[in-house]
């Protein structure tokens, strides 16, 4: 009873906080929880007029179609190509980026280069292709005019499906990059100075002191931020590349996001079972990979989500 008591006395006393968690809660359960009630039709033939429970039950006929559609390896290989290279290429970038802002000396310059690596970050999708279309332009664009300037021939870079993986990742790192180095510097804060000054007394160099110190200390947070990335690794960024692609460019840049979207809402004839068994296809897969990455991390003594 005691217990109780005290319980119910220190949520009254802080029920401010608790209304402020209503929100983000609310947003769950709302977007993230309600929506898999839909996930039932994709074991069904789902027709608009009968509804949801009215519609014919299939079982796993629209999975055992998409394993064995013509599309299916060139799907599963692009998206697992694009995600597997965004993940390695883009993971260390941000930690890099922000071990060099925290030995930056000159605030000014460190301040200033801050805002430019941010800013990318707050363009909108539509307008980050926007840019990227006009400076790999093969007419006008900034990248050819400087390969035509070396006497080399125009190359019209979107429509060659074998530079879309990179033009669509290192884009993409160029982006978020600053942003994303946000946390590991609120990581590197918190690190005991006293540590940097033990090391600067025994002569430790600037490499030395980000190998023995700083890498160890944002460790954790970078375990666990990429354990998260593993539970996203097949959602590859539907408006990006849907912006990007193009009939040339399709082998290369055709992933499950694009082709649920095409069979689902842009096609003639909409297939809302089929799109849904493929969506919830995707997030099994994301989910099995987050629990055996976070599986990894707790078996070699790492921080990890449980």
């Amino acid at each position: 009873m005691q217990a109780a008591s005290s319980s119910t006395a220190r949520l009254k006393r802080s029920w401010q906080l608790y209304v402020l968690l209503l929100v983000p809660i609310l947003y769950i359960v709302l977007f993230k929880y309600v929506p898999m009630y839909g996930a039932l039709i994709s074991f069904q033939n789902y027709s608009v007029t009968k509804g949801v429970w009215g519609s014919d039950w299939v079982g796993l006929k629209h999975f055992s179609r998409f394993f064995h559609s013509y599309d299916f390896a060139a799907i599963m290989r692009n998206t697992i190509v694009l995600s597997f290279y965004s993940m390695i290429a883009g993971f260390p970038v941000p930690i890099l980026l922000a071990l060099c802002f925290n030995y930056v000396g000159n605030k000014k310059f460190k301040n200033t280069a801050q805002m430019l690596t941010y800013a990318p970050h707050f363009f909108s999708i539509v307008v980050m292709v926007g840019i990227i279309l006009q400076i790999l332009s093969p007419s006008s664009g900034i990248v050819n005019n400087a390969i035509k300037l070396l006497g080399f021939e125009p190359v019209n870079f979107m429509a060659n499906a074998d530079y879309f993986p990179h033009i669509y990742v290192w884009s993409g790192i160029w982006q978020n990059v600053g942003f994303s180095c946000i946390i590991y510097l609120a990581a590197l804060a918190g690190i005991d100075p006293a540590l940097h000054e033990a090391a600067v007394v025994d002569g430790a160099t600037k490499l030395q002191r980000m190998r023995h110190i700083d890498l160890p200390g944002i460790m954790p947070i970078a375990v666990i931020l990429l354990i998260l990335n593993a539970g996203n690794m097949l959602d590859t960024g539907f408006e990006k590349i849907l912006l990007m692609q193009n009939p040339l460019n399709q082998t290369a840049s055709q992933v499950i996001d694009t082709y649920v979207y095409k069979i689902g809402l842009a096609s003639p004839a909409l297939d809302f079972s089929y799109s849904s068994a493929i969506g919830l296809f995707k997030s099994v897969i994301n989910l099995l990979l987050l629990l055996f990455v976070n599986s990894i991390a707790r078996r070699a003594k790492q921080s990890s989500l449980w």
